[in-house]
């Protein structure tokens, strides 16, 4: 009977000292490969804007690019004026819509991306000149079919002409509203038109069904139609009063010799 007792608890000793010896093994690793993961998380995210820019080649050093050709800037959603007392390198807008000292709910009419809570400030990217840009890159998010889709979109430096639409994080069906990656939907994008007549005011981007046919319209995703309502819902989102315009307006009103 002791004997068994005895091989019972040496059992357990050493079931313990596995569990502790695995557990440190595991916290190490993560913070030994921490720093990494993050610098590839930074290298992602840049190689994304160059792409939305249509800026990147296949071989191109990705840091190197970025740093000779792209400015991040923090804007205020409301004012659409830049926020020089936030930091674009340190400045995080997911995680400040997060808190709500940082960020505001938005109720069921506001909400059309879906997204619950939209931070105050957001950091967009100016490609060549920051005082004249020839692009904007803006981060745009909303709900597909399945779960959020987080993309970038360009729009040229007359704040009105769309350059490209990238999602770099979305779980929509391959093959369907999976699609939104395909590179063949994503050059339809090109000179469309987000504005009418300089009305900041009311986006009129989005996309059909049966065909495009205007400069305000894209093809939407065969048999996808909840994640295309998603893309048009997403992009009159962030491109209204709620979210860009006030930004992009002071670009329009730059190019026809206003304030």
């Amino acid at each position: 009977m002791m004997a068994s007792n005895n091989s019972i608890k040496k059992t357990l000793i050493v079931a313990f000292s596995l569990c502790v010896v695995c557990s440190v093994v595991v916290s190490s690793a993560a913070v030994v490969l921490k720093p990494k993961q993050v610098q590839n998380q930074e290298l992602d995210r840049k190689s994304n804007i160059l792409q939305v820019t249509e800026l990147y080649k296949p071989g191109d050093n990705v840091d190197k690019k970025y740093a000779e050709l792209i400015t991040p800037r923090v804007v205020d959603l409301k004012t659409g004026k830049y926020a020089d007392n936030l930091d674009p390198e340190t400045y995080d807008q997911f995680e400040a819509a997060k808190d709500p000292a940082t960020s505001r709910t938005l109720s069921g009419q506001e909400d059309l991306a879906g997204i619950g809570r939209q931070e105050n400030y957001a950091t967009v990217y100016l490609v060549g000149d920051p005082d004249d840009p020839e692009q904007i890159v803006l981060p745009i998010r909303g709900q597909g079919l399945w779960g959020l889709m987080e993309g970038f979109l360009s729009v040229r430096g007359d704040g009105n002409t769309i350059v490209g639409l990238s999602y770099y994080d979305q779980s929509e069906t391959p093959g369907l509203g999976g699609e939104v990656d395909n590179p063949r939907w994503k050059a339809k994008w090109d000179g469309k038109k987000i504005y009418a007549d300089g009305d900041y005011q009311d986006p009129k981007i989005h996309l059909v069904k049966g065909g495009a046919s205007g400069e305000y319209q894209v093809d939407a995703l065969s048999g996808a139609s909840l994640t295309s309502r998603g893309v048009t819902n997403m992009l009159r989102f962030w491109l209204s009063d709620e979210g860009f315009a006030p930004y992009l307006a002071r670009f329009h009103d730059d190019s026809q010799g206003g304030a």
